[in-house]
This record gives structure tokens, sequence and C-alpha cells, in this order.
């Protein structure tokens, strides 16, 4: 019997690639990552332009060569393809608020972190000091943003946002609230969280994933 074709992952290490890496993972799928990033001249940014002419990563490119980005579409189809792994709940009321989680974050969160790394997409080149004040700002927005996902879709009383184990909602808020600072303030403010988030980077096939792209030890930015 021929082995099953693997999925593509276009990705990078430290990079927001990790949520679907570990999703793939969960749900035991074969795949290989193709190391690409913008900024990183050396990885196959050529490649990765020949199916996101946006240059984003993650991309994933499904067995059959269908191309999916988009970090939320991405681990939702994983879901649906995958049942078993339960990246997203069985329920329909807790699987709706899954699917609200992962956009909110991709829409928001993410969003958010784009202009703190890139201001001057926005505001040019030219002002460093208008761009050091967009990214300050964006950065306070960041965290407010995650304030209300606590306040408003981390109210369950589990040890993981949908259930008794961790799925793809619970990976992509891990990943992403390890930028900008994140993690700092939800350990001041919204503690609750902040030890779900530490419990999801502790499940075995997310901690390996976290351990290779960030290495062992706690969320330091």
């Amino acid at each position: 019997m021929a082995a099953a074709k693997p999925y593509t992952l276009y990705g990078s290490r430290n990079s927001g690639s990790a949520a679907v890496e570990a999703a793939l993972e969960m749900a035991r799928a074969p795949y290989r990552i193709v190391s690409a990033a913008t900024w990183d001249k050396k990885s196959a940014l050529a490649e990765l332009k020949r199916v996101n002419p946006l240059h984003q990563i993650p991309t994933l490119v499904m067995p059959d060569g269908t191309v999916l980005t988009e970090s939320a579409a991405i681990l939702i189809h994983l879901g649906l393809a995958h049942p078993r792994a339960k990246l997203l709940p069985a329920d329909t009321s807790q699987r709706a608020r899954a699917i609200r989680a992962m956009v909110f974050i991709a829409a928001n969160c993410y969003a958010a972190i784009g202009v703190i790394d890139y201001p001057e997409r926005w505001n040019g080149k030219g002002d460093a000091a208008a761009n050091e004040r967009l990214r300050r700002g964006a950065r306070r927005r960041l965290h407010k943003l995650w304030t209300v996902f606590a306040d408003s879709i981390a109210t369950g009383k589990g040890p993981f946002l949908f259930g008794e184990q961790p799925g793809a909602a619970d990976i992509l808020a891990a990943v992403v609230s390890r930028w900008s600072g994140a993690r700092k303030h939800l350990a001041r403010h919204r503690p609750k969280l902040h030890a779900l988030l530490e419990r999801v980077d502790a499940h075995p096939p997310v901690a390996a994933v976290i351990s290779r792209h960030w290495g062992a030890g706690p969320v330091s930015t």
C-alpha cells in the first residue's frame, strides 16, 4: 500500500507556522516543512511566491495540490479533515465558539502584531518617530485585545478553551500570545488565561513543536 502523500508547510522558526505544525502533529498527518520567510533571503522565497504571492507564512499545500493560506482557515480545515484529532469540538455550539476564537485571534491579535513588526507598511519609512508611536499604540491595542479575548471567549471552566484537551484554538492562542509582551500582560492582568496557555505549551505534541521553534523555558517576550 502506497504511503499517503504529505502536506507541505511553508514556514520558519519562531513564526506562526508553529501553530499549523502543532496541529499536523496532533492529527498525525504526514507533512514536510519548506523553510521560507521574507526575513530570510536564503530561504525558499521563490517557491513560496509561486503558491502564495503575498509571501505569507504559514502556507499549507494539501496532498492534492490545493493551497491554503491564513492561519485560522488552515486550522479550521485541518480540524474538519482530521476529526479524530479533536482539533475542533464535536459539539456544534462549542465548535462555533472555537471558530470564533481562531478568527478573533487572526483578525485582531495577529493584525496588530503586523503593525508592531512593520509600522512602515502603514506609515512609510521616512518618519521613525511616527513609526515608533504607531508601534507603541498597536502594542497597547494588542494587549487590550487579549484582555477582551480572556473576558469574552476564554470563559470556560475546563483545563482548555473548549474541552479536556487542547484544540486548534488553544494552539493558535498559545503561539500568537508569545509575541509583543502578550504573555506578560496576561500573567499580570488575566492569570487564568495565562495558566491555560502554559498548559497548552506543555501538552506533549505542542511542547515538541514549541521546543523546536523557541527552545525550552518560559515565554520571555
